[in-house]
């Protein structure tokens, strides 16, 4: 346990999807893809990997109806709702063209001649179009047909450009290409007609119809040769090869054989000379009898498709509820079997060796095995209603399931072939059974609990493993009432001797199982608002964890059943809980589609997986405790792989490549070598990194020169990398100069066109200008502050200086003797106009020869005189000061500093005093 690594997370490994929801089929020539409808796309299925390769969808995501597939392999034409044709190149796909299909109602079957050249449609409005798809353009428009146009094929004999259709009227039509007249109407049948076949020689021609007969007919004078009833619905017929042997499947001569596929699900070879049948295949063995079956017009295995694999000697069905079955001649054994549709996938669990394979309960009476290899799969017939749920013992060859059909049943699997089958069936319950659960040490018993309220223990037989053995039927050993509603779920404790139920009544109960076959109730675990969907207990603690639709997850002791934790965080129904890593963390399902790992001692979510659309049903981790799997009601079934450890490597070797190339760095711009440095920064991904090469690159000599060649010898993908970066650095005032600097060297040297084909160019430029602009506004202001500053320097003006010619500026060279100068503002100073600050020279000469204070007598002036007159005396000096100032501007400075000068005039001027009249204030 101190080992113990938690997991933070899962990635999906592989997922299982619906690839075909009803409608065409069509296998490839070279019989590698088989290509099917599935609602507005044609998925292209790859038959030896199982594998969705291709995905061909509209445009307008309107309904495909119908497709072809020609000869060559090389075009694939689609038709939608929108009344459009489109011609794709498959491989690729891309659309090469598309047209209008002229059909006033949508197109219901088309195909293509053994020239794929030509391309037949039959719509829903009884025409038929036939076109050059060559030279792009419609060739023939042949009517006469009576409704829904649901077949057309041409006849293989190239020459004779013959087409056949069929509509509601039961008839088949034979259409001239050459004159564009129906030749004749064959009428045999009196249902619809679901598909021809013809012989090599061309002579010839096979129907099948929904009114169980097919007919053989002679070409060459438009006659029935024989009639044969089948005895069930055909919807596929195929002429078996002339020249090989199918002596295993009861073709004695070399007569016509053709094989037949229809409502009772199971192919049968059919002798064209003598209308008998000559072979048929077994049926999978289930509860009820094939009389039964027969009569179901809906039965889930009736074949609706019949295809012939000639290169690889194969016969590929689809079944009703949509899977493709691929059969190999000629002994017509089951070859690959591949599921359609699963409809909503109720559960799902790993099985097999290595977990190899799953076993999945879909809305369905079948259960599926799927190899998560090839996605081929098994299917097992046995319950007549729907699987609700499944369990797998600890070995995975076994594994238990029940049914609405109120039965339970124990499968076992073959640990060489992987072939399924069932072993044991019970019947004991009276309505629906909802959950059941194997034994833990060994496969000694199963626990079913049903909608019955009940809960019933079933001992399974010690032979139970032999190969050969008959299906064994069950008896339950006990049986107990154990809620008042239905019991949504059922475990076993790891050491066999507890249960638990969980119930649609709000409770879980914790039950003994006695070695006598008896259940006591232990204890009733009670806290949830409402229905328990799941219990599960902890693999090495005595705990159990509960979900509820309420939302929540609660873990409980075992000793005092008291509510130890409480996890919350879906938003709907908690339809799993499964304890994984040791019973340390937990994985929680839920009706939001959300699959959610929780660690308990910290009560966090450390992880919310999301690839489903709908209620995940089916929660299950493997043995090693490496993988999980989850079904969903949105028909996809998808594996998790653990990457906690691969994460931590990639992120450990992260940080060590990180530490090396740090120290590469700073060995480049120790040396100098500013290009590589530059290189290995973007490398990085880190904006700071690059900022400070480029500081480095800014502090060198002629860092304008070098900065340019750097930058301009970077690849295209590291200028991207460094524009990316300059949009960061430009929002920081402390950066921008070396940002503006490399987009001074991107915007100047690299033109308009290269820039905007950057990766995102045209929002890293507009993130640029906002900040920008600021910066611009915030030099702009520092201008402004310079220039006053400059202004202020221009208003100073030093007494007794002398008088320099070389000066910028004018200084006043008005002299108060040989008094010191000092600076001060004045604040008192008088607004007037320019004539008022210039007086006479006669004036200013009075008031300069002014006796100064200190001459007159102490007793005869008042202290508040002496203030009276230094303030006058400083009053004449700024007004002869200010006068010589403002002629020598007039004279020198242009009109643009003269309003500037005037904007300013809110700002004190600046006076200059003598060393005495300071120290008159000073008195």
């Amino acid at each position: 346990m101190a080992n113990l690594q938690f997991k933070t997370n899962y990635e999906v490994s592989s997922k299982i999807e619906p690839f075909y929801k009803g409608g065409k089929v069509q296998v490839s020539k070279d019989e590698q893809y088989i290509f099917c409808i599935s609602g507005s796309h044609v998925n292209v299925l790859e038959i030896c990997t199982g594998k969705i390769v291709h995905r061909i969808e509209h445009d307008d995501q309107e309904d495909i109806t119908s497709f072809a597939l020609s000869c060559d392999d090389e075009l694939l034409v689609t038709a939608s709702r929108a009344l459009l044709l489109k011609q794709w190149d498959w491989k690729q796909a891309q659309c090469t063209r598309s047209w209008k299909a002229i059909h006033n109602v949508p197109v219901a079957s088309m195909t293509f001649d053994s020239t794929s050249t030509l391309l037949a449609t039959g719509g829903c409005d009884g025409t038929i179009k036939v076109w050059d798809v060559i030279k792009q353009y419609c060739t023939h428009n042949l009517k006469g047909s009576s409704g829904v146009v649901h077949l057309v094929q041409f006849h293989p004999d190239a020459l004779r450009l013959q087409l056949f259709s069929s509509s509601l009227d039961c008839g088949i039509r034979v259409w001239d290409l050459r004159s564009s007249q129906c030749l004749c109407v064959l009428q045999s049948h009196y249902s619809a007609v679901t598909s021809l076949c013809f012989s090599r020689d061309g002579q010839s021609m096979i129907s099948s119809g929904r009114d169980k007969i097919c007919t053989v007919w002679d070409l060459k004078t438009k006659k029935v040769k024989r009639a044969i009833p089948v005895y069930e619905a055909v919807e596929g017929v195929v002429l078996l090869p002339e020249k090989d042997d199918f002596s295993e499947i009861g073709v004695k001569n070399k007569e016509l054989h053709f094989i037949t596929a229809g409502s009772k699900g199971v192919l049968r070879v059919w002798d064209a000379s003598t209308a008998r049948c000559v072979y048929t295949q077994a049926l999978p063995p289930t509860l009820s009898s094939s009389d039964d079956c027969e009569d179901q017009e809906d039965d889930p295995r009736s074949l609706t498709y019949l295809l012939h694999l000639p290169a690889s000697s194969r016969i590929a069905t689809v079944t009703a509820e949509h899977n493709i079955l691929l059969y190999q001649l000629p002994a017509l054994t089951t070859q690959q079997q591949f599921v359609g549709y699963n409809d909503e996938v109720l559960d799902v669990k790993f099985l097999g060796k290595a977990d190899s394979h799953i076993v999945v309960a879909t809305n369905s009476c079948q259960l599926k095995v799927f190899d998560l290899q090839t996605n081929s799969c098994q299917i097992l017939y046995g319950h007549t209603d729907t699987v609700l749920s499944l369990d797998v013992f600890k070995k995975g060859f076994f594994f238990a399931s029940c049914a609405k059909d109120r039965s339970v049943r124990v499968w076992q699997m073959d640990g060489d072939s992987g072939q399924v089958h069932c072993v044991a069936y019970g019947l004991s319950h009276t309505n629906a059974v909802g959950s059941i659960t194997f034994s833990r040490l060994k496969a000694s018993f199963i626990v079913s609990g049903s909608q019955d309220c009940t809960v019933k223990v079933w001992d399974l037989p010690q032979n139970i493993s032999d190969i050969g053995a008959e299906i064994h039927q069950l008896t339950a050993r006990s049986t107990e009432k154990a809620h008042d509603k239905d019991v949504n779920s059922v475990a076993v404790s790891p050491n066999d001797k507890l249960l638990a139920s969980g119930s649609q009544d709000r409770t879980a109960k914790l039950w003994s199982l006695a070695v006598d076959g008896g259940l006591g109730l232990l204890g009733v675990f009670r806290g949830h608002r409402r229905g328990v969907w799941a219990v599960c207990f902890s693999p090495v603690d005595q705990v159990l964890a509960t979900s509820s639709a309420d939302g929540t997850t609660k873990l409980w002791g075992l000793q005092d059943f008291s509510c130890l934790k409480t996890f919350e965080g879906h938003d709907a129904s908690v339809l799993k809980v499964i304890f994984v890593s040791r019973g340390t963390q937990l994985l929680t399902s839920g009706s939001d589609g959300l699959v959610k790992l929780w660690t308990i001692k910290t009560n966090e979510c450390v992880k919310t997986l999301d690839a489903h659309q709908d209620k995940v049903w089916g929660l299950h981790n493997s043995h090693k405790d490496d993988k999980m799997v989850t079904g969903s009601a949105d028909s996809n079934i998808t594996v998790w792989q653990d990457v906690t450890e691969v994460e931590l490597a990639e992120e450990q070797a992260k940080q060590e490549d990180q530490i090396l190339k740090q120290q590469e760095l700073s060995n480049l711009l120790h040396e100098k070598k500013y290009l590589k440095a530059l290189g290995l920064a973007i490398s990085l991904d880190q904006p700071h990194t690059v900022l400070m090469v480029i500081k480095a690159i800014w502090q060198v000599e002629d860092s304008k020169e070098l900065l340019e060649k750097t930058v301009l010898k970077l690849r295209q993908d590291q200028k991207e990398s460094l524009l990316r970066f300059c949009v960061v650095w430009n929002t920081n005032a402390r950066n921008c100069l070396q940002a503006q600097a490399v987009l001074r060297v991107l915007l100047t040297h690299l033109p308009p066109e290269e820039l905007l084909q950057y990766q995102g160019a045209r929002a890293h430029l507009e993130g640029l200008i906002p900040y920008t602009e600021r910066h611009m506004q915030r030099i702009g202001h520092l201008l402004q502050s310079s220039m006053f500053l400059n202004y202020m320097w221009q208003k100073m003006r030093v007494v007794g200086a002398p008088l320099s010619l070389d000066q910028d500026e004018e200084m006043d060279t008005s002299t108060f003797g040989s008094a010191r100068p000092l600076f001060e503002i004045d604040t008192e100073k008088p607004r007037g106009s320019d004539k008022e600050d210039q007086g006479d020279d006669s004036e200013e000469e009075e008031e300069t020869n002014v006796p100064d204070v200190e001459e007159a007598e102490m007793d005869e002036v008042s202290v508040t005189n002496k203030a009276s007159a230094v303030r006058t005396r400083q009053n004449k000096d700024c007004a002869q000061t200010n006068g010589n100032h403002s002629e020598s501007e007039e004279s020198s400075e242009d009109e643009d500093q003269e309003d500037d000068r005037g904007d300013l005039t809110a700002f004190k001027d600046i006076h200059i005093l003598s060393k005495s009249q300071c120290e008159t204030l000073a008195s």
